[in-house]
């Protein structure tokens, strides 16, 4: 709610769009023609530096433009330091993989998953779970780190596409992160429009509970029609994975306590470092053997038992199997395979620090704004502008800031309702966040799930349609509230 919206008079739009349009044209070669083949992963280095490059045209723009590198410098350390807590959530993300796969935690929500999970309700079930989930905890992130990740490992072991199964979880857990009380962003919109909270939620979901329909339908659909190349029998893969752990369901309590730890409104950084601890305790209970096998050893020892489980949480796990649809499931990267995610978000903020210290961040804003010439004009500016700050600031925090600051005073000239911008900010920012592979959101989904984003993207048809219904309301003027007069509010 502090943060400064720097304006800079001397930019022009063209200037504003030139660090844009040099990036996407990078990213496009980057992805599209050198890194293209099936084994590359621009995420591994590459797009990271593309980014620094990106931002290098900005501190060119920003120079030109009498913008001191001081200045530039400052705004990257206080973008890089908001990031502070979704680092160290990421980290804790990686140790709780790491954990929950020697503790059997993961195995035993796949094993237990297979057998409840009928393949033609699969994908539908897993949104509706996630977003159920997701309200309760209000929050996409630990929705996706817990049950999303056992989503996506039994989703493969019944031999869907990876990417199908993770645009499920994210449509259901932005679902809950758009519509609880907890849920970050659900207080920072209505906070930006100058409306109070629960007035948000019950508006939102004229646009929301239409669109969560409408990508259930769809998954209903693709949940019967699509090929999972005939091999819905999990016998063999339910006899493998009990001869490698012990299943049992009392190692749901630990998830159950982080959730339950969430929901209480513990911090998220807190709620995962037990979950951490928590199943590194249960791995010594109930998965006994499976520490001995890592540590190459007959029986527990102190020594072999701390190796095991720091090793688990800091590094690469990997539970041998003859199983190949089990390969991937029994791997698990710790911290480490969390640092290239943070390495992304990390030039992501140089690149949005910069464009905003230049003043190209709120120009952008300010020429979508001159566009509005109707009240569809209006919603499709805060949609567009939005959309534009996910790219270009990386971040879904600005991406509801900014607007929310600079079209606030537009909505009211209108005569229009400040719920009516919460919820477009909400419809279009929070949601298509997840979308944009150097968003820190973007990064943290493809990361936590371990899919490509441009692998879920065509999948996440939650967050696709919500900025689309925003705009079909606005087109046939459907519950578009309209500001009261003190005589009328004196009436009611």
């Amino acid at each position: 709610m502090d943060t400064q919206i720097h304006r800079n008079k001397e930019l022009n739009i063209f200037e504003a769009l030139l660090p844009v349009f040099a990036l996407i044209a990078m990213l496009a070669y980057n992805v599209l023609v050198v890194y293209s083949g099936p084994d590359d992963d621009p995420l591994a280095g590459s797009n990271q530096f593309v980014l620094l490059l990106g931002a290098a045209v900005a501190v060119i723009v920003g120079l030109f433009n009498k913008v001191s590198f001081k200045r530039m410098i400052d705004e990257v350390a206080e973008n890089i330091k908001s990031t502070a807590s979704a680092i160290l959530i990421l980290l804790m993300v990686g140790a709780l993989a790491g954990t929950w796969l020697i503790s059997g935690i993961i195995p035993s929500m796949i094993y237990y998953g297979l057998q409840i999970l009928n393949p033609a309700i699969f994908l539908p079930a897993s949104m509706i779970i996630c977003a159920v989930i997701s309200v309760a905890t209000g929050s996409s992130w630990t929705t996706s780190a817990t049950v999303g990740i056992a989503l996506v490992g039994i989703g493969g072991a019944l031999g869907f596409p990876v990417g199908m199964v993770a645009g499920a979880v994210i449509s259901g857990a932005y679902f809950g992160d758009k519509l609880s009380p907890m849920s970050d962003t659900t207080n920072l919109a209505p906070a930006m429009a100058g409306t109070d909270l629960f007035t948000h939620i019950r508006y939102m979901t004229l646009t929301t509970v239409p669109s969560f329909v409408i990508a259930l339908i769809l998954f209903v659909i693709l949940g019967l029609t699509v090929d999972i190349h005939g091999n819905t029998d999990t016998s063999a893969l339910l006899i493998d994975i009990k001869k490698s752990f012990n299943v049992t369901p009392w190692v749901f309590l630990v998830p159950i306590i982080v959730i339950g730890l969430i929901f209480k409104k513990t911090e998220p950084i807190i709620a995962l470092f037990i979950g951490v601890l928590l199943g590194g305790i249960f791995a010594l209970i109930f998965q006994p053997q499976i520490i001995n096998l890592l540590t190459a050893t007959d029986h527990i020892t102190f020594k072999s038992a701390y190796r095991g489980i720091i090793d688990a949480i800091t590094t690469e796990t990997i539970i041998p199997t003859e199983n190949e649809n089990l390969v991937k499931l029994f791997k698990a990267k710790g911290m480490s395979g969390m640092l290239g995610t943070i390495w992304l978000i990390i030039c992501a903020m140089v690149y949005g620090g910069v464009m905003d210290a230049i003043g190209a961040l709120a120009r952008i804003s300010q020429a979508l704004l001159k566009l509005a010439k109707s009240t569809l004009g209006l919603f499709a500016s805060t949609v567009g502008s939005c959309l534009a700050l996910n790219i270009t600031a990386s971040d879904q925090y600005l991406a509801i800031v900014v607007p929310g600051k600079m079209f606030a005073k537009a909505y009211k000239d209108r005569g229009l309702a400040p719920e009516n911008l919460s919820r477009t900010l909400e419809d279009s920012g929070t949601v298509t966040s997840v979308l944009v592979p150097w968003n820190t959101c973007g990064a943290y989904q493809s990361g936590t799930l371990g899919v490509a984003t441009f692998d879920y993207l065509p999948y996440a048809f939650f967050n696709l349609l919500s900025p689309l219904m925003t705009l079909v309301f606005a087109a046939f003027n459907i519950k578009i509230k309209q500001l009261l007069s003190k005589n009328e509010e004196n009436e009611l």
